[in-house]
């Protein structure tokens, strides 16, 4: 390709990166802004006055960063929970051959056909005879044992059989059993596809809300997407300059973990056959 054609693609892609960049853009710089200058008309890029009372009401409305912290650790126990549970189930649909092998795979991804909506009750009343309502064990066994873990054991699944039979052989060879096999030589070649489950399974727990407001009750307890629906005024009005900045503090995490795993993220998708 020429330069010149070079330069006339990225100067489209630029163009066409606006109408996804342009929300974020106004949502962190409008953080900065007064109230009355939020919803100006045309809208300003930049704060003709920066102001970072905003991030200051976040933490003296709410503990946010104790909610901060629930996120985050709930998001990455959920994350290394659902990485474990779908590279065992996922090798053991593909290189494990037993009666009735996908007829209970079959089951498994019929678990993608269910929305939350219609399990929310039924597992509410369980936990709740557990005592484990206004606790975070609901948000972090759910997700592992549930749609997201079943989406990732499908990933893991189609990863493991791509790989050639004559690498189990050769462990064997070696004197490795089944899971020796799988600990030191399948594992460890499925990064790609551990990188897209992880990808995948922390922005889900990181963007729960349904789930934490059935839950969760006690502030000190709740998880970001619950607070950011917490900041209203003495009215029931939304203090716009305030969530935007609780909101552009929760975005943090996505962009860190889209930017870092990124790579990874097309490679285990690309090698899982999801691509197309």
């Amino acid at each position: 390709m020429s330069r010149r054609a070079k330069t006339a693609v990225y100067g489209l892609l630029c163009v066409l990166c606006v109408p996804f960049v342009f929300p974020t853009w106004w949502m962190v710089t409008s953080s900065f802004k007064p109230v009355s200058d939020i919803f100006a008309f045309p809208p300003s890029l930049l704060p003709g006055r920066w102001d970072v009372s905003a991030y200051r009401q976040v933490f003296q409305l709410q503990p946010f960063a104790q909610q901060y912290w629930n996120s985050l650790s709930i998001a990455l126990v959920v994350t290394a929970g659902t990485m474990a549970v779908a590279a065992l189930a996922g090798y053991a649909f593909a290189r494990i051959r037993f009666p009735g092998q996908n007829v209970l795979f079959f089951v498994v991804l019929l678990g993608l056909l269910i929305p939350s909506e219609v399990t929310i009750v039924p597992l509410f009343q369980m936990f709740n005879g557990w005592g484990l309502t206004d606790t975070h064990w609901p948000l972090i066994l759910v997700p592992i044992f549930g749609a997201p873990s079943v989406l990732a054991t499908f990933i893991m699944r189609q990863f493991f059989i791509s790989l050639p039979g004559e690498l189990e052989e050769a462990a064997r060879v070696d004197g490795l059993g089944r899971f020796g096999t799988f600990a030191r030589v399948a594992l460890p070649l499925a990064r790609p596809a551990l990188g897209a489950v992880a990808v995948f399974t922390f922005l889900h727990s990181w963007n729960l809300y349904l789930e934490p407001i059935v839950y969760l009750s006690s502030p000190e307890k709740f998880t970001l997407p619950q607070v950011l629906t917490q900041f209203v005024d003495a009215y029931g009005g939304p203090m716009w300059n305030v969530q935007l900045a609780a909101a552009s503090m929760t975005a943090i995490p996505v962009l860190v973990v889209f930017v870092v795993a990124q790579r990874q993220f097309i490679e285990g998708l690309a090698h899982t056959g999801l691509k197309g």
